[in-house]
């Protein structure tokens, strides 16, 4: 039991780990003793953030576009290049686009839907041969994703593709889940709630107002996803199959 989550000698790979949610499930594996890979688009502050994050733990910083197949294979060999098996992989990266309904872009949807939902799928498919070296029955390698309770209860504001991807991510984790059980891969998922980032600048910036809606009375913290994340990455989630850890201080029960 005292070692129910420890992460030592797990390699993980988490995209979008430079910032935000990805960046607060990061210092949580290090914490934990995981050997970490971080991803991002952007290469400056990529590595920024890895070099900040090497003073908790061993973080490396891989430049990579995944909303591609291109950069998703780039990634994976990348990866295969460096290490014999994974563990761990956060399926975090995610975009968003608000406009009203009667002039949402294609180009808007085609680029969260595309994120959100295709990259998750072909990032574990490229990744397959890598999590099976990993995985035995005594300890499963994972597959996490980052969902949102938006794709469980309905947001207010116009983004459209944002709360179907999520909600389509969702249904992926259990179909992935049932899947990859076969080969000792655990697939769950995480819906945040509302956290603070740049891709939601309201909690971010008007947290006051933001935890006024909250049950609990605040918006989440880094210490609250990355025990989620550590959780289900740890031995403590071997047994949480296609399921849906929400992390909201009770949103979704509070829309109704």
């Amino acid at each position: 039991m005292k070692d129910l989550f420890s992460l030592r000698d797990r390699v993980a790979l988490i995209t979008g780990g430079s910032r935000g949610i990805g960046r607060m499930i990061a210092s949580g594996f290090l914490a934990y003793g995981a050997r970490l890979y971080i991803t991002a688009r952007k290469e400056a502050p990529l590595r920024r953030a890895a070099a900040e994050l090497a003073a908790e733990g061993e973080c490396t910083a891989i430049p990579a576009d995944v909303s591609t197949l291109a950069g998703i294979e780039r990634l994976a060999a990348e990866i295969r290049e460096r290490e014999s098996r994974l563990d761990i992989l956060v399926n975090n990266a995610g975009a968003a686009w608000l406009a009203p309904f009667a002039d949402f872009p294609e180009a808007g949807w085609d680029k969260v839907v595309a994120l959100n939902l295709k990259t998750p799928f072909f990032l574990t498919q490229a990744l397959l041969p890598l999590l099976r070296a990993s995985a035995r029955p005594e300890r499963p390698a994972k597959v996490i994703h980052v969902a949102s309770i938006d794709g469980i209860s309905v947001n207010p504001m116009e983004t459209y593709p944002y709360g179907a991807s999520k909600a389509g991510l969702i249904q992926l984790t259990r179909r992935m889940a049932l899947r990859l059980a076969g080969d000792n891969i655990v697939v769950s998922a995480i819906a945040p709630g509302p956290f603070p980032s740049d891709m939601n600048r309201e909690a971010r910036d008007h947290g006051e107002a933001v935890a006024a809606q909250v049950p609990l009375g605040r918006v989440g913290r880094a210490e609250d996803m990355a025990g989620a994340a550590v959780y289900l990455a740890s031995r403590a989630g071997d047994y949480v199959v296609g399921s849906v850890v929400t992390v909201d201080g009770g949103v979704t029960h509070a829309r109704g």
